[in-house]
């Protein structure tokens, strides 16, 4: 693998961080729209719903397929990131009430300085390793509730799951992109993957789709649109430009947001210990970036793929265009 540089000023690198967080605050509206828009008992066909139809809109934009290796790396990345981690959350959330769901989610952080290591070959930051503990500690304190009971198939769900998204946002940094594709068709290969993932799992196990009403609709097209499609363009494009561990830490803000939303949407009380919580886990998110903060100035490596010997550009083409010219340049 090969790396090009861009030099990231202090403006530009907290600009990319502030848009990336987007994506965890977006998900955290995920529980209420489900709760209180979406048909009951169906994850499956919840997670088949944001992930596949925004794929394959992504990819009618985009107008490109990956082509070689590509095709078993976009795949690899949806499962990773889609096609398992979906079904691995509603699987906790759904065995673990509690929260005990959300705290195991917050060790993803965790996961993802062990992966960058051996991937990435990032010597280990201690200072990073403080801030996932304390990440994990306010978020307990913010979903935990003192009834809160273990299973072991959720336990290894929780952490099956935050490990797959840990190793998916690792993978997506190592491998960067095929030249000349940009974060939005890297974003609906790998929703598409993951959706064909998913397709299967929630036909033998969930039956046919259930019926919808226009609030069902409504949902979906939300979490589709709003909580996928644009949520996970802005994730993959923050992993292009900032470091995967400091990306995986902005994954703490997702409870934090689930809380706040649902005290001011859903008029559920914050007790003192949960606010405690919520301040807690802001501080280590804000820790785990002050931790791996480029100095200002220094230019922070984007990984691209290795650029094709010229005489074999015609056999080895990396990118497959749908049409004879490519769209969206602009959004790359």
């Amino acid at each position: 693998m090969s790396t090009s540089t861009t030099p990231q000023t202090g403006n530009s690198y907290a600009g990319t961080l502030a848009l990336t967080a987007l994506t965890p605050i977006v998900w955290g509206s995920t529980y209420a729209v489900t709760t209180e828009f979406l048909p009951p008992d169906r994850p499956l066909f919840t997670a088949l719903m944001r992930a596949l139809p925004a794929g394959l809109v992504l990819l009618a934009l985009t107008r490109m397929l990956p082509h070689g290796r590509w095709i078993g790396r976009a795949a690899v990345l949806g499962v990773l990131n889609i096609g398992a981690f979906f079904p691995l959350l509603f699987l906790a959330a759904y065995r673990l009430p509690g929260g005990v769901a959300g705290v195991l989610g917050a060790v993803a952080p965790m996961f993802a300085l062990a992966f960058a290591t051996v991937l990435l070959a990032e010597k280990p930051n201690g200072r990073k390793v403080i801030a996932g503990l304390i990440g994990i500690f306010g978020v307990a304190l913010v979903v935990l509730r003192g009834t809160a009971q273990l299973d072991t198939v959720g336990v290894i769900a929780g952490l099956l799951g935050a490990a797959s998204m840990a190793a998916g946002t690792v993978l997506t940094q190592r491998w960067g992109r095929p030249d000349g594709v940009g974060p939005l068709a890297l974003t609906g290969w790998q929703l598409t993957a993951g959706g064909l993932f998913i397709l299967p799992l929630a036909l033998l196990i969930e039956g046919a789709p259930p019926a919808m009403d226009g609030r069902a609709v409504g949902g979906y097209l939300y979490i589709g649109v709003i909580g996928t499609a644009l949520a996970y363009w802005l994730w993959v494009r923050g992993i292009s430009k900032v470091p995967a561990t400091s990306v995986a830490f902005l994954g703490l803000l997702s409870p934090v947001s689930a809380a706040v939303i649902g005290w001011i949407a859903l008029g559920q009380a914050l007790t003192a210990p949960q606010i405690v919580g919520l301040a807690i886990a802001l501080g280590g998110t804000v820790l785990g970036q002050l931790a791996g903060r480029p100095k200002t100035g220094t230019p922070t490596p984007i990984p691209v793929a290795p650029a094709q010997p010229a005489t074999a550009a015609a056999s080895t083409a990396t990118v497959t265009p749908i049409a004879a010219e490519p769209v969206l340049a602009a959004a790359r």
